[in-house]
C-alpha cells in the first residue's frame, strides 16, 4: 500500500477493465445516488480514489458521496462505520473498491552524462600541457515499476445484494522522489471505472 501512495507521482498506462459480474437484472438500476467505499489500507490513498470517482460521477449529473468525507482518520474501517453512513446519507448503491494484488520492482538507474569541465594550462616541458578535469555526477535515482489490481462492486442497498463487478489493472511507472505531487494515478482510475460505470447501465 506504502507502495501505491508512493505511485501518485508517476505515470500510469492507464486502467483495463474487465467485467466480473455483468449487471443483474434484477437491479434497480440505473442509481442516481452512490455511496463511495474504498477499502484500502492507507487513508489519503482511500479519500484521493473515492474523490475521483465523485469528481467524474458529477460530471454525469450522478450524486456520489466519498466516505472518508464523513470520516476521521482514525474512523474505524468496520461494518457499523458505514451501516451509519447508510443510514444518514439513504444511497440507492454502494460502491466498495478493494486493492487485490499490487507488484513492484525497484531498478537503480544511472544519472544522466556527467557534466564536465576541463582547466588547461601550459607546464614547463615543451608542447606539453596539464588538463585539469572535474566532474559533476548526480546519484542514482530509483525507478519504480508496479502494476495493481482493484476489485470494484456494487451492491443496491435495498435488495443487499451485488450487483455488478469489474476487475481493473494498470501498470505505472515512477521515479523515485516524485511522490504525491501529481494524482494522475487516480484521476485515470475514477474516469475508466465511471465510464464503465456509464457504459453497463449502472448509473444515468
Amino acid at each position: 500500500m506504502l507502495v501505491f501512495i508512493a505511485l501518485l507521482g508517476a505515470c500510469s498506462t492507464g486502467p483495463q477493465i474487465s467485467r466480473e459480474q455483468k449487471l443483474s437484472r434484477k437491479a434497480d438500476a440505473p442509481y442516481d445516488n452512490l455511496l463511495i467505499i474504498a477499502l484500502l489500507e492507507n487513508f489519503e490513498a482511500r479519500k484521493r480514489l473515492e474523490r475521483a470517482i465523485v469528481d467524474e460521477l458529477a460530471k454525469r449529473r450522478v450524486t456520489g458521496v466519498a466516505s472518508t468525507s464523513r470520516m476521521k482518520t482514525t474512523t474505524p474501517m468496520s461494518r457499523q462505520t458505514y451501516l451509519a453512513m447508510v443510514e444518514e446519507l439513504n444511497p440507492e448503491a454502494l460502491m466498495v473498491i478493494q486493492l487485490i494484488d499490487i507488484k513492484s520492482t525497484v531498478k537503480m538507474k544511472d544519472s544522466a552524462s556527467p557534466e564536465a569541465t576541463y582547466n588547461v594550462r601550459p607546464s614547463w616541458y615543451f608542447n606539453v600541457w596539464e588538463v585539469e578535469l572535474t566532474e559533476y555526477r548526480e546519484p542514482k535515482s530509483a525507478e519504480f515499476k508496479s502494476s495493481y489490481a482493484l476489485l470494484s462492486e456494487v451492491y443496491e442497498v435495498a435488495s443487499r445484494e451485488r450487483v455488478w463487478a469489474i476487475d481493473s489493472k494498470s501498470k505505472v511507472t515512477a521515479q523515485g522522489g516524485s511522490v504525491a505531487q501529481n494524482y494522475i494515478v487516480f484521476l485515470d482510475e475514477g474516469k475508466a471505472q465511471v465510464k464503465r460505470l456509464k457504459r453497463d447501465g449502472v448509473i444515468r
